[in-house]
């Protein structure tokens, strides 16, 4: 009998369709589920000590965004069925011998020396690889080098989207610090009582860096630069909620007034209520895309050349910041998001 631990990110897993013994289950709405993550994430770094490899990166991400664990107990005999299982919950496996292994059982981590199988598979959706493939085709038809190792961005059936109604008031709110930054780079501020008057809610939903903007009499002009490059994070939001129909390559700024008109024309309080996203689909791609795009222009600077197609990365580093955000990457609050590559 092996007693196996599953660590899943599905979402929503397949029930366990093998003969087995489930001791537990536990999802996010446990909170003793994320504290166990963490310390799976020391066990697999060894608090610290190993070396960081690819490998080893993408076991501590998948623990990131684990949903569902379950604890159970299989006959050997009944292993292959387990592992199908596995594999359709894009599950990684603690073992008896505490391995940390793929759905079919090869090594991913070594207890002894951190080590993975050559067989081993990092886990991800069928979806996923298959957006991967599709986006590196077509950047190879523009010219534009791609990083094969650079994996996927999560599944459909892994993804949580910030809601609908979050997305169109965090769309309001960088109207209103993109709009003051503009102001102050044209030495035209607005004062902020005609802002309040015209856009009460966008006020609700301030990050704490944006209220320290707002209430500074006189930011300096990198900050004002920083918050006026926001249009592009809110062009890609209202993309994301339909109001455009393409999203461009990044290669030039967005069309800032149809951007302004498209909120300005709009009753705020009904824009919320009414809000609706595109498909999860549809945004993956774009976060793949941008994903790749900022490893090929990084790549490309760091050999001081020209970036691939003109790509503007100003415009790209600001779409990814939304697009991070707006997949709850690394459950970061809007201040904080990251955009690794």
């Amino acid at each position: 009998m092996l007693l196996i631990n599953a660590y899943c990110t599905h979402r929503n897993p397949p029930e366990p369709n093998f003969p087995h013994e489930l001791h537990s289950r536990r999802d996010r709405s446990d909170a003793e589920l994320a504290e166990h993550l963490n310390g799976f994430v020391g066990y697999v770094m060894q608090n610290g000590q190993r070396e960081m490899t690819q490998v080893l990166y993408h076991v501590y991400r998948h623990i990131e965004r684990v949903q569902h664990q379950f604890s159970l107990t299989i006959d050997q005999d009944d292993f292959e069925k387990f592992a199908y299982w596995a594999e359709e919950a894009n599950a990684i496996l603690f073992m008896p011998d505490g391995s940390v292994c793929d759905a079919m059982g090869y090594t991913l981590v070594d207890p002894a020396d951190g080590s993975c199988d050559e067989e081993a598979q990092l886990p991800f959706p069928a979806d996923a690889r298959k957006r991967k493939e599709a986006t590196e085709q077509q950047l190879a038809t523009l010219g534009i080098p791609t990083l094969p190792s650079l994996p996927p961005v999560v599944g459909e059936c892994e993804v949580q989207l910030r809601s609908a109604e979050e997305v169109a008031q965090r769309t309001l709110s960088l109207l209103v610090v993109a709009s003051r930054a503009e102001m102050l780079a044209e030495h035209q501020p607005v004062p902020q009582e005609e802002m309040r008057r015209r856009l009460p809610l966008a006020f609700e939903s301030l990050t704490p860096n944006e209220i320290t903007f707002m209430q500074t009499d006189m930011p300096d002009q990198q900050s004002v630069m920083n918050f006026v490059w926001r249009y592009e994070a809110l062009f890609l939001l209202r993309w994301a909620l339909g109001h455009f129909d393409t999203l461009p390559f990044p290669e030039e700024i967005c069309d800032v007034p149809a951007v302004v008109r498209d909120i300005l024309d709009r009753d705020a309080a009904e824009m919320i209520a009414t809000a609706k996203l595109r498909s999860a689909a549809e945004i993956l791609e774009a976060v793949d895309l941008h994903l790749r795009l900022h490893w090929a222009t990084t790549e490309i600077r760091q050999r001081k050349q020209k970036p691939p197609s003109n790509i503007n990365t100003s415009v790209l580093i600001e779409r990814r910041h939304a697009l991070n955000w707006l997949i709850c990457f690394e459950d970061a609050a809007w201040d904080d998001v990251s955009i690794p590559t």
